[in-house]
C-alpha cells in the first residue's frame, strides 16, 4: 500500500519550506518513514518550477513564505487540476478561514507543524492512496473513451456511404449519422434490390450504449436479409412484410422489452411509386417546392420488438418529379440547447424550407447546420440521422 516504507522509496515528495531547520526535519521524518526521493524548494516560486520540471506524487507545503506564498502555489495550481499534484498544507498557522481556503484551492490534507510522526505516516498514507485511486480511474476511463470511439466507428461502418453508387437513376439520394458521445441505436439503410427498387430505411432502437449498438447492428442485419429474400426471384417486397419479419425475430424472448421504431420505404426509381410502412417512428416529411408536410393517413402501428405477430401494414407512396422524402430520427428534434430546450418540428422546417427543392445532400446538412447551430456547445445526448430521397 502507498505510504508504508517498503514502497515509499518509489514515492517522488516535494518540501516547499521557506526555513532550512523545517525543511531538515521534514526530510529526516520523510526518510524515516521510507521515503527516501524528497526533493527541497525554499519558497512558493521555486516550488513551483520545481513542479514543472519533475512529476511529484506528492507536495508537502508551507503557507507563510517570501516571494510566493503557499495560497499563492495552491492559486496556480488549482488552475491546472489535472496535471497538479496532491498537496498537504503544513503550516504553524491555525486560523480557520485560511485553513479553509487552503482546501477550497484542492488541498487534501492540513497539518499543524507540531504533528506526530504517526499523524503524518497516516495522512501521506491516506493522499498518496487517493492518488493511485484517483490514476486508476483515469487510465479506465481512457480505456472506455477509447471503446467507445471505436464502437461509433464501428456502428458508421455498417451504414452505406457510396450514395451516387446506391441510388439507381432517377432518384437524389444523401443520408448523414451523427453518434452521440455514447454508442447509440439509430440506423439508416439504402440499397437496390434485385428486382429494381430502391430500399430506404430510418430506425431508433430504444435505450443506449453497447446493447443499443448491438439490437441497432442485428436489426439492421434482419432489415437486409429479409428484404433479400423477398425479392430474390424478382418480386418487389413490401415493406410490411419485411417489416413484419423482422418484428417477431426482436420480439421473440425479448425479455428487456428493446424496441426499434422504424420508418422502412420500397421505391421504384422510375414512376417514383412505392409503398411505406412505419412502424412506431416519426412519419417522414415530402418535400416540394409548394412545401414541406409530414406524410398524412399512415398507419398507426407499434415499433418492433413489442408484439410478435403483429400484422404490420404498408401504405402507398408516390414522389412527382421534383418532390423529395426526408426521413428522420428524433436525435434531431429532440436535440437541446444548453437551457435544455429542444429543437423541435417547427425549428427543422425553418431550416429545411429555403431548400425544399434543392438537392437531398444540401437539405439533409442544412438540418444537420441548423441542429449544431442550436445545440452549440450542449453535449449531443443522441444520435441524429436523416436519410433524404428525391425523384427527379
Amino acid at each position: 500500500m502507498s505510504g508504508e516504507p517498503a514502497g515509499g522509496a518509489e514515492v517522488a515528495l516535494l518540501v516547499v519550506d521557506d526555513s532550512p531547520f523545517n525543511r531538515l526535519m521534514l526530510q529526516r521524518r520523510l526518510q524515516a518513514l521510507g521515503y527516501g526521493n524528497v526533493a527541497m524548494a525554499e519558497d512558493g516560486a521555486q516550488g513551483l518550477a520545481a513542479i514543472a520540471r519533475q512529476r511529484f506524487d506528492l507536495v508537502l507545503l508551507d503557507l507563510e513564505m517570501p516571494n510566493l506564498d503557499g495560497l499563492g502555489v495552491l492559486e496556480r495550481l488549482h488552475a491546472e487540476r489535472g496535471t497538479a499534484p496532491p498537496v498537504i498544507v503544513i503550516s504553524a498557522l491555525t486560523e480557520m478561514e485560511k485553513i479553509v481556503r487552503c482546501i477550497e484551492l484542492g488541498a487534501e490534507d492540513f497539518l499543524p507543524k507540531s504533528f506526530d510522526p504517526p499523524l503524518l505516516r497516516a495522512r501521506l498514507g491516506a493522499v498518496l492512496e487517493k492518488k493511485r485511486l484517483r490514476g486508476l480511474a483515469e487510465q479506465r476511463l481512457a480505456q472506455l473513451e477509447a471503446e467507445l470511439e471505436s464502437a461509433r466507428a464501428a456502428q458508421l461502418s455498417l451504414v452505406p456511404r457510396d450514395f451516387g453508387a446506391i441510388a439507381p437513376a432517377g432518384l437524389d439520394l444523401w443520408a448523414a449519422m451523427v453518434p452521440a458521445r455514447q454508442v447509440g441505436g439509430d440506423l439508416y439503410d439504402a440499397r437496390a434490390l434485385p428486382c429494381g427498387a430502391l430500399l430506404v430505411a430510418v430506425g431508433d432502437v430504444s435505450g443506449k450504449g453497447a446493447p443499443a449498438g448491438l439490437t441497432m447492428a442485428r436489426s439492421l442485419g434482419l432489415i437486409r436479409a429479409t428484404a433479400l429474400l423477398l425479392s430474390a426471384a424478382g418480386a418487389v417486397p413490401d415493406p410490411a412484410a419485411i417489416v413484419a419479419r423482422a418484428n417477431d425475430d426482436l420480439a421473440r424472448g425479448n425479455e428487456e422489452q428493446t424496441f426499434v421504431t422504424l420508418a422502412l420505404a420500397v421505391i421504384d426509381p422510375a414512376s417514383g411509386r412505392g409503398r411505406i410502412c412505419v412502424a412506431g417512428h416519426e412519419p417522414p416529411l415530402r418535400l416540394s417546392a409548394a412545401g414541406i408536410q409530414p406524410l398524412a393517413g399512415l398507419a398507426r402501428q407499434p415499433a418492433m420488438g413489442v408484439l410478435e405477430g403483429f400484422p404490420y401494414a404498408s401504405d402507398p407512396l408516390g414522389l412527382a418529379p421534383g418532390e423529395g422524402l426526408l426521413l428522420y430520427s428524433d436525435g434531431v428534434t429532440e436535440a437541446e440547447d444548453g437551457a435544455d430546450a429542444f429543437f423541435g418540428h417547427e425549428r427543422m422546417l425553418e431550416a429545411l424550407a429555403p431548400h425544399a427543392a434543392a438537392p437531398m445532400r444540401q437539405a439533409v446538412e442544412a438540418v444537420l447546420a441548423a441542429v449544431g447551430g442550436f445545440a452549440a456547445a450542449a453535449p449531443q445526448a443522441d444520435d441524429i440521422t436523416l436519410l433524404g430521397l428525391r425523384k427527379l
